[in-house]
């Protein structure tokens, strides 16, 4: 048997200013953008550059109850784990791009690791794993 993640929806207030974050501060790459007339929604999935796997599906709040976990999807632990094969290059664009960082870089067992928020709040880790971690990104090849 073989199965795979395919999307993670991420709830957001508004589309295109989530849209303009990914796309701009995390330089992640549009791969759909299709509206749903019969919701009236969209279907908006984004994915990091070279990446091949999970993509997130930015999902609108549409109800109010929906509202609160804009930002707080994990209720204040990272919620998504950003895999790069170049630690300290990501880092000095994303924070030249104006992405809030809040714990600074540090080495860990497993590789190098900063915590950052996206522009609600949800938290992520940019990590760099280790070569011997099965799940490090090798140079010229996807994961």
């Amino acid at each position: 048997m073989k199965q795979s993640i395919v999307h993670i929806a991420l709830v957001v207030r508004d589309y295109d200013e989530a849209l303009d974050f990914y796309t701009r501060k995390l330089n992640f790459t549009l791969v759909e953008d299709t509206y749903q007339p019969e919701q009236d929604k969209r279907w908006v999935v984004v994915a990091p550059p070279g990446g091949a796997g999970t993509t997130i599906l930015l999902a609108r709040a549409s109800k109010p109850e929906q509202e609160p976990f804009i930002g707080n999807q994990a209720g204040g632990r990272v919620f998504l784990f950003l895999n790069t094969d170049d630690f300290w290059r990501d880092y000095n664009e994303m924070k030249e791009r104006g992405v809030r960082f809040i714990r600074d870089p540090k080495e860990a067992d497993y590789g190098t690791v900063a915590v950052f928020e996206d522009l609600y709040g949800n938290l992520w880790d940019l990590v760099q794993l280790k070569a011997s971690h099965p799940l490090a990104i090798q140079p010229g090849k996807s994961n």
